[in-house]
């Protein structure tokens, strides 16, 4: 059932029932986080293993407390500017978190979303919500209501309608070591725009992906049935694949002198920002074209281009 009743959704959530939940990032598959029956319901529903941690969502900067420890000046000063948004905090847990919803690590990663039918659910809740993206393991994520229902249907009660999702790639997953921050996720919110804000360079993760320290962080992830090629000589990888039913993405109108079955064009503009927005939509439109192969074409490596190409290259994997 796809419905805008906060009311009704409320009741299904409070009967520790999941649900679909909008977000301006991604659709999340959302649970009451003190309820270890809706918790062990978003994995077997997901077929998401146990090591790979959740993301929880707190109605406002203040709630992070409620849920985390020793939490770093810098926390602060980044949860002042940057949320509601879309960036996640990775952070001391405290007890009473469920070693289930982090994998069994001492962190918990923490957001605000930024979008309305979320934020009033979650200030007539009293509890956050546990949510990772509202797909199959390893499936591309779902960036509207119907992607989400038709990779559940019945098996998912019920889906909060929230429209289009704005910005369409996951957040950007912001750590601490020595109390100093560290990129364990590239997302949509850039990490120029952070590091610009602190006035510093922020070095990235380079734990093992096999044991994820925070959600997105497997090698292969976000990937659609069909293989899927990332390439920086876009002719020359049509030209090898040139009797297959091939679907092409590129970031603006690129010009091409193979043929292909289907370009899809992710801005006309170029722009960084309406391309992520855009790009599950596109994959998930492919996907459904029973294509041979979708051939990528690799973004600028700046701003947003490179979360782009973080998503196209796990999902290639």
């Amino acid at each position: 059932m796809i419905t805008s009743d906060l009311e009704l959704t409320k009741i299904f959530l409070d009967n520790e029932y999941i649900i679909g939940l909008p977000t301006e990032t991604v659709y999340g598959l959302a649970g009451n986080i003190n309820s270890e029956k809706a918790i062990k319901s978003i994995f077997e529903l997901k077929k998401r293993p146990l090591f790979n941690p959740l993301i929880v969502h707190v109605k406002s900067k203040n709630a992070m407390s409620k849920v985390a420890q020793c939490i770093p000046d810098k926390a602060y000063q980044l949860a002042e500017v940057f949320w509601p948004g879309p960036m996640t905090l990775l952070l001391p847990k405290k007890s009473a978190i469920s070693d289930l919803i982090t994998a069994g690590k001492p962190t918990v990663a923490v957001r605000v979303p930024n979008h309305e039918k979320a934020l009033k659910l979650l200030d007539m809740l009293d509890y956050p919500l546990a949510a990772p993206s509202a797909n199959p393991f390893g499936s591309i994520s779902p960036t509207n209501s119907k992607h989400v229902q038709q990779y559940f249907g019945k098996s998912l009660p019920l889906i909060l309608e929230g429209g289009q999702c704005t910005k369409g790639i996951e957040s950007t997953i912001i750590g601490f070591q020595n109390n100093q921050p560290i990129v364990y996720r590239l997302g949509t919110l850039s990490v120029d725009e952070i590091e610009s804000y602190l006035g510093m360079k922020i070095p990235r993760s380079t734990m093992a992906s096999e044991s994820p320290e925070a959600p997105g962080m497997l090698s292969k992830h976000y990937s659609p049935r069909t293989p899927l090629i990332l390439t920086d000589s876009l002719e020359e990888t049509i030209e090898k694949s040139a009797n297959k039913k091939i679907g092409v993405l590129t970031f603006g109108p690129e010009f091409f002198s193979q043929p292909c079955t289907i370009h899809m064009v992710l801005s006309d503009h170029e722009i960084l920002e309406e391309a992520s927005s855009r790009l599950y939509a596109a994959l998930h439109q492919l996907d459904e074209l029973d294509l041979d192969l979708i051939i990528a074409q690799k973004f600028p490596e700046n701003g947003l281009g490179h979360a782009i190409n973080d998503r196209l290259m796990r999902a290639s994997t």
